[in-house]
């Protein structure tokens, strides 16, 4: 399947907001006036899909299926939308997968930006119609009223700028609750990567959220390993260490997988409790990584800062780190 290249956002252009998870009362007023601040600051319109409401909120915290694919099928429809932005994650925007139409995203190919369950969406599009998706921050993700800045460059150099990165490891990172109180925040100095494997490696980049992305396997919205591939990984608090080798043994077991030539780890949050001596063991441990190039530690996952990965992008793992672009 040939590779499309969304292009990218210029001052003027409009961005379509969609609820395919938890829906928009989740997001805090503050929240959503520094969001509307920063994207007015790079010149970008703001638009929200119809469903896209407050009123869209049942037991589980999202809405009915037919909903949340109508807004993202509206905005690849809508020619003056230029990129869609993920409202937050969740835990469900796998049931829409079968609800899209691949033929007019083909077709109208644009940007689609997001993470955590949002790795469903952004793998399946890639994996039915070749079009690069973006794995980087929310609509909400632009709430943050600190600590934002790296996630900001990072995510404007991918889809205003060059679309090239040479990755530096932020200085500092939180896993604190922003949203609750965006004044009292705690930093962490960050170590750098972690080189649990050396090696060099190229390759495809595909993978997100590891316990979303293990949703996809078995189906027709799997990304295949069907060339070199670079798997990026990572997990939430609510996955331990137990928890993160057996799904990662579980991606390695796909028939494909000895075309991963090297694999790409976030950064975990205080809660999984897993150090970088637990994660060493982790890797080790598992026979089909044995010879590739692991990285760790990455600005990525569920702390923040992040940084913006194409999905279907090409991605380096160098003697110095990490180079990707589009």
């Amino acid at each position: 399947m040939q590779k499309i290249i969304p292009a990218k956002l210029q001052q003027g252009d409009e961005i379509r907001v969609v609820a395919p998870s938890t829906g928009i009362r989740i997001i805090g007023a503050d929240s959503r006036a520094n969001a509307a601040e920063r994207f007015a600051d790079m010149g970008l319109k703001v638009s929200f899909g119809k469903n896209t409401v407050d009123e869209n909120f049942d037991c589980f915290g999202t809405t009915d299926i037919e909903k949340r694919a109508a807004d993202i099928m509206d905005a690849f429809r809508d020619k003056n939308v230029k990129a869609i932005f993920t409202i937050i994650g969740g835990f469900n925007s796998n049931q829409l997968l079968p609800f899209l139409d691949y033929d007019v995203i083909r077709e109208n190919p644009k940007i689609i930006c997001g993470f955590s369950d949002i790795t469903a969406l952004l793998n399946g599009i890639y994996a039915k119609t070749g079009l690069v998706t973006f794995l980087g921050p929310h609509y909400s993700s632009f709430g943050m009223k600190l600590g934002f800045d790296y996630t900001w460059e990072a995510m404007k150099t991918m889809l205003l700028g060059e679309g090239r990165l040479e990755v530096i490891s932020s200085t500092e990172w939180s896993d604190d609750l922003w949203f609750i109180n965006q004044e009292e925040r705690e930093f962490v100095r960050n170590e750098g990567y972690w080189k649990l494997h050396d090696g060099l490696a190229e390759g495809t980049l595909v993978g997100g959220n590891l316990c979303t992305q293990i949703l996809l396997t078995g189906t027709q919205y799997w990304p295949k390993f069907k060339e070199d591939t670079i798997l990026l990984v990572e997990d939430t608090a609510g996955s331990d260490g137990k928890t993160f080798l057996r799904n990662l043994q579980a991606l390695a077991y796909q028939p494909d997988f000895a075309n991963v030539k090297g694999l790409v780890i976030g950064r975990f949050q205080k809660g999984s409790q897993i150090s970088r001596e637990d994660l060493q063991y982790i890797v080790d441990s598992i026979p089909q990584l044995k010879n590739i190039p692991v990285l760790a530690n990455v600005d990525f996952g569920h702390t923040t800062p992040m940084l913006t990965f194409p999905i279907g992008g090409k991605g380096q793992i160098t003697s110095g780190g990490l180079v990707y672009c589009l």
